[in-house]
């Protein structure tokens, strides 16, 4: 009659087989297998969405500006109106930019570097832009500034006009897109911690030297999608600066409101054309924001793992 092992040779077994067999992946963990009807009845609703509500938008605009001849289009954009509107769009991106960028990357340092009281209530107001309509922020802008504001009477003493001037445009064009560049470098310098900054401050470096070869390298890419969406979204601003322009040709028009009065006149194609130039940097934005991203995926990024949220 044959024995049956002994419990220590069952355990040993158990524990080689153990080792010898990769352990099972955690079932949250374990990759999901859909049917192929499933799969791509997924991905033709996605390639169907992006064709309908992107693609053919972006094609629609093209074909719209150039559908009367390379003559009508260059004639649009080249009138003196439509130069102005985009001078003064261009003016007002490279005053909100540069203001945004100080601003983000000196609020993400405060409220990613130190512990204060009311450190929640200044994330809060950040992301207030965010909650309001920019048609309200506009007229924030107005009862604020405007002839009958509260320091109405004073400006117009001092002969200082913002509401429907550009300094106003200016003003609402920040106010819309200030959050952009601090929400992006909140969470990545968070996650960073603060241990290389406290090194180099433990061999000498004084807080600029620390800031620009410690903090900014690690903060670069990230910093580079923030600004590339709050230009866009400067760029491409309506609502706010509606309010605040008054829509006055050749001295308070935006791009945008500059191809809405084109359009409500019947001037569709050159309403088209200008709409063309915010197409194209729409486009460029949206390669940029890709390259970054990858970029900032990429092990030598100084990174987090996965790219920053875009508002």
């Amino acid at each position: 009659m044959v024995e049956p092992p002994a419990v220590g040779g069952l355990a040993v077994a158990h524990a080689i087989g153990s080792l010898a067999a990769p352990p099972a992946p955690p079932a949250a963990t374990r990759s999901v297998t859909e049917p192929r009807a499933v799969r791509w009845l997924l991905m033709g609703l996605a390639l169907g969405f992006l064709a309908l509500f992107l693609v053919l938008p972006l094609v629609t605009v093209f074909e719209q500006a150039f559908a009367k001849g390379l003559a009508t289009y260059a004639d649009a954009i080249t009138q003196p109106v439509a130069v102005s509107a985009i001078q003064l769009t261009l003016l007002t991106a490279a005053i909100s930019v540069p203001a945004n960028l100080i601003f983000g990357v000196a609020a993400a340092w405060c409220i990613a570097k130190f512990e204060f009281a009311g450190k929640s209530l200044l994330t809060t107001l950040i992301d207030l832009p965010f909650s309001v309509s920019p048609v309200i922020s506009g007229l924030i802008f107005v009862v604020l500034f405007g002839a009958q504001g509260f320091f109405g009477p004073f400006l117009q003493a001092n002969g200082v006009k913002i509401i429907f001037a550009v300094p106003g445009i200016v003003l609402a064009t920040t106010f819309v897109t200030f959050p952009f560049v601090a929400r992006e470098l909140i969470p990545l310098m968070q996650a960073q911690g603060t241990e290389e900054e406290q090194a180099a401050l433990s061999l000498g470096a004084s807080g600029w030297q620390m800031f620009r070869r410690v903090t900014l390298p690690n903060i670069t890419w990230g910093l580079l999608y923030g600004v590339i969406l709050c230009n866009a979204r400067a760029m491409g601003e309506f609502g706010a600066v509606s309010v605040v322009s008054g829509k006055i040709r050749g001295a308070t028009n935006t791009i945008p409101l500059h191809v809405e009065i084109l359009y409500n006149e019947y001037h569709v194609a050159a309403a088209f054309a200008v709409a063309s130039l915010l197409t194209f940097l729409a486009v460029v934005t949206l390669v940029a924001k890709s390259f970054i991203a990858w970029k900032f995926q990429q092990p030598d990024a100084g990174g987090a793992p996965e790219p920053p949220s875009g508002a």
